[in-house]
């Protein structure tokens, strides 16, 4: 096959397979991670039900796709936000409020759990934790890294951004502070 035409069937897939994830990001908008149907996707998408089971088995694989897209895109805007700041405060800032804005629901526990998200949440330990440098003598940067992830996913639960403000301050003093200091 001429390499034009693999490329255009590529791009034509991947154009797909696009439109597929955002009629699901569309429909859990509307509704919520448990009313959403594969024929409601298909419809939504603009394609037949046939084509979108050639791109996912079920229900549960759509929603993690489009959950791996979502998680991918928190984590390069945190990376573009260090690229242009080069300030953890901000960097912090920025995935409390990611945090805030997509609380985690109960329907949405099967997708937490799915091992991209593990993978994806190692990776922003180790983001954060690469640009922490030494902070602390006491602690390693890891364990840093970690304690602010875990503090700062509580932004989810807080009713206002100033609520959000207050804690990633909590989350920055306890950061910083030293021992007997």
């Amino acid at each position: 096959m001429p390499k034009l035409w693999n490329d255009s069937i590529a791009t034509h897939r991947q154009a797909v397979r696009e439109a597929i994830l955002d009629a699901t990001a569309a429909l859990v908008a509307e509704r919520g991670l448990t009313g959403i149907t594969m024929a409601e996707v298909a419809h939504r998408a603009g394609v037949g039900r046939a084509t979108l089971y050639k791109y996912f088995a079920d229900v549960d694989s759509v929603l993690t796709a489009w959950h791996q897209r979502q998680v991918a895109g928190h984590l390069q805007q945190l990376s573009e936000i260090w690229e242009r700041t080069h300030r953890i405060d901000d960097v912090l800032e920025a995935y409390a409020f990611i945090c805030h804005e997509h609380p985690p629901a109960e329907a949405a526990s099967s997708v937490h759990r799915s091992e991209h998200v593990g993978h994806a949440r190692e990776h922003l330990v180790e983001f954060i934790a690469e640009r922490l440098g030494a902070v602390r003598d006491d602690v390693p940067p890891k364990e840093l890294a970690t304690y602010c992830v875990h503090a700062l996913q509580a932004a989810g639960a807080v009713p206002s951004k100033a609520a959000v403000r207050r804690l990633v301050q909590v989350t920055l003093d306890g950061l910083r502070s030293q021992p007997g200091g």
